[in-house]
């Protein structure tokens, strides 16, 4: 429904200081508590990761514990190497910088000289005369300056320096132990917290379930088997996909040249976990570094380049493959993630950033009391198509609603999208109106915003559309009506030749309601698209053509007959017009359009009378109707 929020009572000022109270609590606990919580994070992160392995193992015969030690382990030995790779080339990397100062001396003169140097020759005689003056003012101090150097260096080098104590191993042993010491205990409080939920994986999920589930067990499970799955396939193909990421970093920057290829590598595939910017930030790095290798400029673009190409192939052709286009996360709130994550936690909760997002959002989805997280952080739109069309028609903004119906239509047809998009729209509008919650201003702008877009995406209306003069909104004639009018206009009031070949004209009636108008001339504009020979009339126009003489009117023209209601559970009058227009027309095929109400669905559908050949419940499906009965008409068109 789209109109349920209206339903929701308004929270109390009470409510709302309780929930401000506690999501401060919340981000206090955060933030204060990071010491204990990132490594429990990291241990949940990491156990989705090992939980497909835990479960290969047992498949192939180890029992539950000896399957956590042997996943855990491979983990450890893996993690051991990497950071032993990456402290081994980070020192390297070090011991080699003094050895890249001239390069790096030399580009940066060669770009001053690009830059400001050009600057300084464009500077006039003004210029000149101001960097004189400032010269002459500097002179001064700058001779109280070196009276003071020297008095500082004589008094400074007549006090002897303190003989520095050498470094016994004890003491350098002392000092790697003080820098490693934290990041080794947070490793091992990840690796113990990791053991222990692995072992207790079955537990933890029924005391979660116990907790949330309440009565309903079975949709608890199946949030949680759902959200448990997705979590882990994404972590595991992510993971993958960054490894690989880093391999092929590794090596093309090996095989051009850039050295400490392994650290840029481990960067990459770290940082890569931070969409959007991760990776470029390290390609940035990796470029600057390479320049300061050689004297040229090649290297840094091969490195810029290599990081281009192998991007564009993974976020193009690897990524949708494994797990799709996007992450189920907005691009904004990727990037505000990343904010607010980092600032909590530093680098570590930068890296996190997506998975912890991931994990509210997957949230969000099952549990109701969530659902803001899922509406503000994920990439679902948070308004159907349907309400799109209103919302924007409410504006006047049919230029966005022409946009999306244009891309609408590279997938499927207009009949498809008045179906599924425009007269659901529709019924939004009719609603609030019965209701009383829109003015009788805005209901003209719909209907005008309305008016445009259809004949904007209908090729009858594209033609029209500058050769008549348009109503003004405050017309108190319906849309249906308003477009017919258009094509009696140009065509005349039969909206076509009266002498025409026998069995080709297709006549399409409505029940006279706004909506049904609409909904006749829109079905009436998509066969005319079709080439079909196709003309809306009332129960009214047959009376007033049978009180006139029409000597040139062709006999039998008529060989399809549409009845269109957007309310199908009126049988009444569906029967009694199909037996009224069956006296008219014996060898007429009349077809009854049955458009449902999305808005109230399970109605139970009209049962017709024997008169009316056939029943459809779209207009897609009227239209396909008329091309199965004139297929040369159609021919090359779809409905």
């Amino acid at each position: 429904m789209a109109h349920e929020s209206d339903a929701l009572p308004t929270a109390s000022p009470t409510q709302r200081a309780i929930t401000i109270i506690a999501a401060a609590t919340v981000l206090a606990l955060l933030y204060f508590g990071r010491e204990v919580l990132v490594p429990v994070a990291l241990a949940l992160f990491l156990s989705l990761l090992m939980a497909p392995w835990v479960r290969l193992y047992r498949r192939i015969g180890l029992g539950h514990g000896a399957s956590v030690f042997v996943a855990v382990l491979g983990l450890a030995v893996v993690m051991t190497g990497l950071v032993t790779v990456v402290g081994t080339q980070v020192v390297h990397m070090a011991r080699s910088l003094p050895q890249y100062e001239a390069t790096v001396h030399t580009k940066i003169q060669t770009l001053r000289a690009m830059t400001i140097g050009r600057m300084e020759v464009m500077q006039g005689e003004f210029g000149k005369v101001i960097s004189e003056s400032d010269d002459r003012n500097a002179s001064l101090p700058t001779k109280s300056a070196t009276t003071l150097s020297s008095a500082t260096s004589t008094a400074t080098h007549g006090v002897p320096e303190q003989a520095q104590a050498p470094s016994t191993p004890l003491a350098v042993m002392t000092r790697v132990l003080v820098a490693t010491w934290i990041p080794l205990q947070t490793a091992g409080i990840v690796l113990v917290v990791l053991i222990f939920v692995l072992l207790e994986h079955e537990s933890l999920r029924d005391r979660f379930i116990r907790l949330v589930g309440g009565a309903d067990l079975r949709a608890t499970t199946a949030a949680i088997n759902d959200a448990g799955g997705r979590l882990s396939r994404f972590f595991v193909s992510t993971f993958s996909v960054n490894f690989g990421v880093g391999v092929a970093i590794w090596v093309g920057l090996t095989l051009i040249g850039v050295p400490n290829a392994p650290l840029w590598a481990a960067l990459t595939a770290t940082l890569r976990f931070v969409p959007y910017v991760g990776v470029w930030i390290v390609a940035v790095l990796a470029a600057l570094f390479a320049a300061a290798v050689v004297p040229g400029w090649s290297l840094l673009f091969l490195t810029l380049a290599l990081y281009a190409f192998v991007e564009t192939v993974v976020a193009q052709f690897v990524e949708p493959f494994l797990y799709g286009h996007t992450t189920g996360l907005s691009p904004l709130a990727v990037v505000v993630a990343a904010i607010f994550w980092s600032s909590l936690w530093g680098p570590v909760g930068l890296i996190m950033s997506t998975p912890l997002t991931l994990c509210l959002v997957v949230a969000g989805r099952h549990v109701k009391a969530l659902d803001l997280l899922s509406v503000l952080l994920g990439d679902t739109p948070a308004l159907t198509m349907q309400q799109r069309l209103y919302q924007r028609a409410l504006s006047g903004d049919f230029d966005e609603i022409l946009v999306e119906a244009r891309a609408f239509l590279k997938r499927k047809s207009f009949a498809a999208y008045c179906d599924a998009v425009l007269l659901p729209a529709v019924q939004l509008a009719r609603t609030d109106l019965a209701r009383g919650v829109i003015s009788r201003e805005q209901q003209a702008g719909v209907r005008e915003v309305i008016v445009t877009v259809i004949e904007m995406l209908g090729s009858e209306g594209r033609k029209w559309i500058r050769r008549h003069h348009r109503a003004s909104v405050l017309d108190e004639v319906s849309i249906g009506r308003q477009l017919r009018q258009q094509r009696e206009d140009i065509s005349g009031r039969w909206q076509g030749p009266l002498s025409v070949a026998p069995q080709s004209v297709v006549i399409c009636m409505g029940f006279g309601s706004l909506a049904d108008d609409l909904a006749t001339e829109i079905l009436t504009r998509i066969l005319r698209d079709l080439h079909i020979d196709a003309r809306h009339l009332s129960s009214g126009d047959f009376a007033a053509f049978e009180a006139e003489p029409h000597p040139d009117s062709t006999p039998n023209a008529v060989s399809m007959l549409y009845l269109v209601t957007t309310d199908p559970t009126g049988a009444q009058g569906i029967d009694s017009m199909a037996v009224d227009m069956r006296g008219r027309f014996p060898a007429a095929c009349i077809v009854a359009v049955l458009l449902p109400d999305t808005l109230t669905p399970g109605e139970a559908p009209a049962v017709v009378s024997s008169d009316v050949n056939e029943v459809v419940n779209s207009l897609e499906a009227a239209a396909l109707q008329a091309i199965d009965r004139f297929p040369k008409s159609a021919t090359g068109s779809a409905p």
